[in-house]
């Protein structure tokens, strides 16, 4: 069977369980990962995932900020929330669904300047990554493992509008690029859609609200990842990633988009 799963940044469950309930209907994914749920655990709209199917729920809620959730038609065990975070925000959530470890995290940011001296959120979000780059180290790289999320950097010069010009803008400079490369070798992790995808197309999951019509400017970032480990790499489905963009194009979107895959189970 296959088993495909979606990332998306959601920017407000609540604000946009219309458009979940139809990105369920039209796009049928197995596995939801929502980041930026905006809600505490009793306040997330269980019932409407059940009606559309996903009736398997693990949430991380938080008052107002970050947020994340996991659903899925399947049957889900609890998988290990990582102590990655050192804010204790509502950043992490993980089940097993399949056999397959599933971690969906929600990355700081990481503010407007890329100094961990002068910017405390800059630090945190570099701190967030080194601990899970040393969680990955010590983890069993032939064990089915997917990072799916909301990760805040885009790493390639192809998944940014410009390359040059974002280079010193946080989420594409030099050293947060450096860090994810660091995560991914630490677990040898595939980043899916980039593979299917390679340079040098360019790719992007992000796109601010401040321009009217996102296409024409066209100024759009790749924040959004899934990622496998080596042991679970070989059962990705060909030509199954994508960034599925003309969601964003529905009535008050998030700003970003969902990103699929699927695997063979």
């Amino acid at each position: 069977m296959t088993l495909r799963i979606v990332t998306w940044n959601i920017n407000s469950v609540r604000l946009r369980i219309d458009q979940v309930a139809r990105f369920v209907s039209e796009y049928a994914p197995d596995v939801l990962c929502l980041q930026e749920i905006k809600c505490l655990e009793d306040q997330f709209p269980r019932q409407a995932f059940i009606d559309m199917g996903l009736p398997y729920m693990i949430i991380g809620g938080q008052k107002g900020w970050h947020g994340v959730a996991i659903a899925s038609r399947y049957p889900i065990s609890e998988a290990p929330i990582l102590d990655v975070c050192r804010e204790k925000h509502a950043r992490n959530v993980a089940v097993m669904v399949k056999g397959i470890e599933i971690q969906n995290f929600y990355i700081p940011a990481g503010g407007d300047i890329p100094d961990r001296v002068l910017n405390p959120k800059f630090d945190h979000k570099m701190d967030f990554y080194e601990r899970l780059t040393a969680e990955a180290k010590r983890r069993d790289r032939q064990a089915p493992l997917v990072l799916a999320g909301d990760f805040n950097i885009a790493p390639g010069e192809y998944d940014v509008w410009s390359h040059r010009q974002m280079l010193k803008v946080v989420s594409h400079t030099p050293i947060e690029i450096e860090t994810l490369y660091r995560l991914q070798d630490a677990g040898g992790f595939a980043d899916v859609l980039r593979d299917q995808h390679p340079e040098p197309m360019k790719l992007a999951s992000w796109w601010s609200y401040r321009a009217k019509d996102f296409r024409v400017s066209n100024r759009g970032l790749r924040l959004d990842h899934l990622w496998t480990s080596p042991g679970l790499t070989p059962s990705v489905v060909k030509g199954s990633a994508r960034v599925l963009d003309t969601v964003r194009e529905w009535q008050q979107p998030s700003d970003h988009a969902p990103v699929v895959m699927e695997l063979d189970v």
